[in-house]
């Protein structure tokens, strides 16, 4: 990577690099900025191959971490700034970075960092430079860390050969020097991969831009235009949100990359009837695999009468291939688990050489490495694969991977139930994760309550279930098991069902909600999150109330609000007397 970026940097060091809110850096200030943070990282002791962990959302100072912790020949480790302090604390333990890298703004952790951990700044202006530090291609470039099913989340390690897979002859999505890539993607997510080096690889332009949750869809679309954003990566679910609200709201761009859950047909085929950007891409790949291993370009015609959005066809440098549980070739046609192989896979789990032997593995009758993913695949007639389900109780949700056992694993160690089983409800922006739950002997009273509590100090908010259903015992199946079909039967049973709204524009508000969330019944008194909300529903609601209001509403209104009734009485309907 570090050989792909220096060139641009002798091509066109004064054009633009990376743009944020507040400056704009050309290529060779980017190089001179991460020069002096990697000089700054082996004064601190950092040597090739060590961690370094990044917490710096978004922005100019992302790029420069990035870059200058390659180029003092460490990797970097990603974090989520607003992640839980015991889930930050679990992964610096067990990473163990030498150094953690923030911005000059800070984050509300670092000020905690664990005994002999340092922390850096990202400098705001060039000084002293970092000698040459000699990188590999099997080196690692940065570890990315991942829902575990042990009930601890794994880190991914990935090496520079990786990177250069995934942003070289890219045909799936060709960048240039013209382009400009939107940044907007939490830092410890694995898009940012690709939002990064696929435009720092051929001389474009990183842009990082609002989240939507934080403007109306208006203010937002407005931003993407006024910054000439070029090529966009979304998560699935956040484009079904903003597409089932405005298919045209892409009509502006060059390209759109959706990747992390099923693409939903319909919502690609509205947004190619409303004026789209000129490639739709759907991406796949899991992190072990760099972003993205397969895509599937949707057009008119190869979205014509298909119910299930296929992950298509392999990428460049990528060998795909279906296997049955003896990693046997399956006919073309019969399901098999997909594995991956090629230079875009992983090195190997951080400190896991037992779930790395597992999923890791030699292809059939070869010695290509390959990566087990788990998701169950078939090929179409045409040669698409298409994912039809999964081997193990992996979900995803707003495109975050989640194992539903680390969920339990979290209920059982609050030291509040005797059993605990996750399952995810629903599919797209409107589905949650339900608890359900048995106290124990000494179960707090609000057990809900303290449950959500309890899982917010340990767990992402993603992973955290929405609804809770309290047993008064485990439902068995004929094996002595829990039976989960049991459970998911007392969630139907007991979906909420309250009293009819009230009159007015209450009454719209709670007509909307009941909309967006698929629930039967919203009472005024209810809270929006309890019902199952979250910020992508958020930006549906907000969109569908805007129209009629004077002044703005922003979805982060929505989730703060302790009711319907309390965002209503806030509210000025344009149509109110």
């Amino acid at each position: 990577m570090l050989t792909l970026v220096r060139d641009q940097v002798e091509r066109r060091p004064g054009s633009a690099a990376v743009v944020d809110a507040e400056r704009e850096v050309d290529y060779r200030g980017l190089w001179d900025l991460s020069g002096s943070l990697a000089h700054d990282l082996v004064d601190l002791g950092v040597r090739p191959g060590d961690l370094v962990a990044v917490a710096v959302d978004p922005s100019v100072d992302l790029v420069v971490a990035f870059l200058g912790v390659l180029r003092a020949g460490a990797a970097y480790l990603p974090l989520d700034n607003r992640a839980p302090a015991e889930r930050l604390a679990t992964i610096l333990d067990e990473a163990a970075p030498r150094v953690v890298v923030r911005s000059a703004a800070g984050s509300r952790w670092t000020g905690r960092l664990p005994g002999g951990m340092l922390a850096l700044t990202v400098p705001r202006h060039a000084s002293t430079q970092v000698g040459a530090v000699p990188v590999g291609r099997e080196d690692p470039a940065y570890v990315a860390y991942t829902s575990g099913s042990t009930g601890r989340p794994k880190g991914v390690v990935v090496p520079h050969r990786a990177v250069v897979r995934l942003v070289t002859e890219a045909a799936y999505c060709p960048l240039g020097p013209e382009d400009r890539v939107a940044s907007l993607s939490n830092p410890a997510f694995d898009a940012t991969t690709f939002e990064v080096w696929a435009p720092l690889a051929v001389g474009g332009t990183v842009v990082a831009v609002s989240s939507p949750v934080d403007l109306t869809l208006d203010e937002w679309v407005a931003e993407l235009r006024a910054l000439s954003i070029s090529t966009m990566f979304l998560t699935t679910s956040l484009f079904h949100s903003i597409a089932r609200e405005r298919p045209s709201a892409f009509r502006d761009l060059v390209r759109l990359v959706v990747g992390g859950e099923q693409l939903d047909a319909d919502v690609v085929r509205a947004v190619l009837d409303a004026g789209p950007p000129r490639h739709v891409v759907n991406g796949y790949g899991p992190t072990e695999t760099t972003t993205f291993a397969a895509a599937f370009e949707c057009t008119g015609e190869s979205m014509r009468d298909v119910v299930r959005t296929p992950i298509g066809f392999p990428l460049q440098n990528t060998t795909l291939h279906v296997l049955d549980d003896h990693l046997g070739a399956v006919t073309p046609g019969e399901t098999g688990e997909l594995c991956v192989g090629g230079p875009g896979v992983a090195l190997r789990y951080l400190g896991r050489p037992d779930l790395t032997a597992e999923r890791f593995v030699l292809a059939p009758g070869s010695a290509e490495r390959v990566y087990r993913t788990g998701d169950l695949v078939r090929q179409r007639p045409d040669g698409a694969l298409e994912v039809v389900g999964r081997k193990d109780r992996q979900v995803k949700l707003r495109g975050f991977r989640i194992e539903l056992e680390e969920v339990e694993q979290a209920l059982s160690a609050t030291g509040l139930v005797a059993a605990a089983f996750v399952e995810k409800i629903g599919e797209g922006p409107a589905a949650i994760l339900v608890g359900f739950v048995l106290p124990n002997a000494a179960g707090a009273v609000e057990l809900p309550a303290a449950l959500h509590l309890g899982l917010a100090a340990r767990l992402p908010d993603y992973m955290v279930p929405a609804r809770w259903i309290v047993l008064s015992e485990v439902p068995l199946g004929a094996t002595g098991k829990a039976d989960r079909d049991q459970l998911l039967a007392l969630w139907e049973a007991s979906r909420p069902i309250v009293g009819e709204t009230g009159a007015g524009t209450a009454d719209d508000l709670c007509r909307i909600w009941k909309e967006v969330l698929q629930v039967p019944h919203v009472d005024p008194s209810d809270n929006f999150l309890d019902l199952g909300g979250n910020s992508l529903l958020a930006v549906q609601v907000a969109s569908r109330l805007n129209p009629g209001l004077i002044g703005r509403i922003e979805p982060s209104d929505i989730l703060l609000a302790e009711s319907a009734a309390e965002l209503n009485a806030r509210l000025r309907y344009s149509g109110a007397a």
